[in-house]
């Protein structure tokens, strides 16, 4: 077995050109390689700015983009062998996606508890009522919620912060080893998104989740990152420790980056928030 939960190596993207007669071909990714330990759970970051490839380079990592190039691993199968219905519901058990905007996460007519039930069935085997709801509970506590809270709602009869924490939820109630997580808290309001990050702080450290968190926002990433890649059009410009590469980053985008935002070291050493691990409410 290998020794690393996800091996991305040499990995491109390239999309064939917009009009029906056009030779202009758009490479998103390009020879991107990284991989992460099966032995120590981490957030791993990837940092872009819009059309930088990071999210197609999810895609890919989530299984639902084929790479043009180059091979990923998960626990050392070949994404690209995932071929019957059988195999991808076994990929999708242990690697599961957080996307940007929970409101286009849920069926506005249809109870968010339902959401869970369905993945504890599908994923995870539940196939009595009360076993899917035991799942359901287990999964919503361990992002500060309970089944007693969220059952019977509806997504518009919650919070943003409060539906994030159920889509977290729904990815936890098959007990993945890996979440993609792809800019989850830029559509939650400010005073909120640290609830999320502390969050996927806990699930790493409590739970010994893995998760690849894209951003553009350096804040957040200095704060919850193990390591970091910053990506530029497709590639990737710098990467290593992630506090030492936003602390002094070496690569002209990386420091341009760096000085469009106030310096992480002050931003975190004057937010009182930088210390604190919120109560999860919101």
């Amino acid at each position: 077995m290998s020794p690393n939960l996800l091996e991305v190596e040499n990995v491109s993207k390239t999309f064939a050109g917009g009009g029906l007669f056009s030779r202009h071909a758009n490479r998103a990714v390009a020879d991107v390689t990284f991989s992460l330990s099966a032995d120590r759970p981490e957030v791993f970051t990837i940092i872009g700015e819009s059309g930088s490839g990071k999210t197609t380079l999810a895609g890919m990592i989530l299984n639902s983009t084929t790479p043009t190039a180059g091979t990923i691993r998960f626990k050392g199968q070949d994404l690209r062998e995932i071929r019957s219905r059988r195999d991808r519901l076994e990929f999708m058990r242990h690697v599961q996606a957080v996307f940007q905007n929970p409101f286009d996460a849920f069926n506005p007519l249809k109870r968010v508890d339902r959401y869970l039930f369905s993945a504890a069935k599908r994923f995870a085997g539940s196939r009595k009522a009360a076993e899917q709801a035991a799942r359901a509970d287990e999964a919503l506590r361990k992002v500060g919620l309970s089944l007693a809270e969220v059952g019977g709602r509806y997504p518009h009869e919650m919070s943003g912060g409060q539906l994030q924490r159920v889509a977290i939820a729904r990815a936890l109630v098959s007990s993945p080893s890996l979440i993609v997580a792809d800019e989850p808290v830029s559509m939650i309001d400010a005073s909120l998104r640290m609830t999320i990050i502390n969050l996927f702080k806990r699930l790493r450290d409590e739970f010994g989740v893995s998760i690849v968190y894209i951003t553009h926002d350096l804040a957040t990433a200095y704060y919850i990152s193990d390591r970091l890649m910053i990506m530029q059009k497709g590639r990737v410009v710098e990467s290593g420790d992630a506090r030492a590469v936003l602390s002094a980053p070496q690569h002209p985008y990386s420091i341009k980056l760096r000085q469009a935002v106030l310096s992480v070291d002050d931003a975190w050493r004057n937010d009182p928030l930088a210390d604190a691990t919120p109560a999860l409410a919101g």
